[in-house]
């Protein structure tokens, strides 16, 4: 186990894990460390811990120290800088011409480097943009292009369930989210309906996925023939969540009835299969 903090440098950025030498800080307290990127100024988002060695990016950086009164003015006379830089950016963009829509600035903590970040739907010559901005700034410019994902975190927003975005509040790290994940959930597939404000598939639809995987594997699919109290016959419909299915009986084709899967026995995948052949292959009649 080790001793760390958790300091971000952005609302909603990815979390680093540092090492107090010590000290203990709490939530909220600001720090200045050593980066990649040099001296950065960032806010603690998780407190004095110990955390498991494995969990850890070797080798840990150390805290440089506490940030003071002046190193909390210096970056907030970043951040007003940073709206100047977005709006003086955006004017050259549009001299330029150039197919791209700029979404954030971001200052470093000694203001010798300055990273835009915008996006566009393909490669884009920015060359003369950042000989512009180098000879207004005076400082080294960095481009960079960023997905739709990465643009809604930035910007913020609301869902299309009223509250604010995930990406934008607690969700730190994006995960795959797929068509196949909104099918086995029931969902309409619209794209309107299923479409967060990125116009990307919802992240929210992966975070019950692993409860469908398991209830999908205990369900019949449909086509699979199985016993019921009232007989025989062939799964036409399920509803995953109430854990029931409707099975058209032998006897009576036309009425499909429902029933609880603890009142079914699976007998063959597919009725036009051979009992035997059904009964060697029962585990096809569940999804995977």
């Amino acid at each position: 186990m080790a001793n760390v903090i958790g300091v971000r440098f952005r609302g909603t950025g990815k979390q680093y894990y540092f090492d107090p030498l010590g000290e203990s800080f709490r939530r909220g307290d600001y720090v200045i460390v050593e980066t990649a990127r040099g001296l950065e100024c960032g806010y603690v988002s998780l407190g004095s811990r110990e955390v498991a060695e494995e969990k850890i990016v070797q080798p840990l950086k150390p805290v440089v120290r506490r940030a003071g009164e002046e190193d909390l003015t210096r970056h907030e006379a970043n951040l007003e800088k940073e709206r100047e830089a977005y709006a003086v950016c955006r004017r050259k963009i549009a001299e330029h011409g150039l197919e791209m829509k700029l979404v954030d600035v971001e200052y470093a903590f000694d203001s010798q480097k300055i990273v835009f970040y915008f996006t566009a739907d393909g490669r884009v010559d920015f060359r003369e943009l950042v000989k512009d901005l180098a000879g207004v700034f005076h400082s080294r410019i960095e481009l960079r292009q960023i997905g739709v994902r990465d643009e809604s975190r930035l910007l913020g927003g609301l869902g299309i369930c009223g509250k604010e975005l995930c990406c934008s509040t607690f969700l730190f790290e994006f995960h795959p989210v797929s068509i196949k994940m909104a099918k086995e959930q029931g969902k309409s597939l619209n794209p309107t309906k299923i479409s967060g404000a990125c116009g990307r598939l919802m992240c929210c639809l992966k975070y019950e996925q692993n409860v469908y995987d398991e209830l999908l594997r205990k369900t019949p699919r449909n086509g699979s023939y199985v016993k019921t109290p009232d007989g025989n016959g062939t799964v036409v419909d399920s509803q995953v969540l109430a854990r029931t299915v409707k099975v058209r009986l032998d006897d009576s084709p036309e009425s499909p009835r429902g029933y609880s899967l603890d009142d079914i026995q699976v007998l063959f995948g597919n009725k036009s299969r051979s009992k035997k052949e059904g009964a060697e292959n029962s585990d096809a009649a569940f999804s995977e």
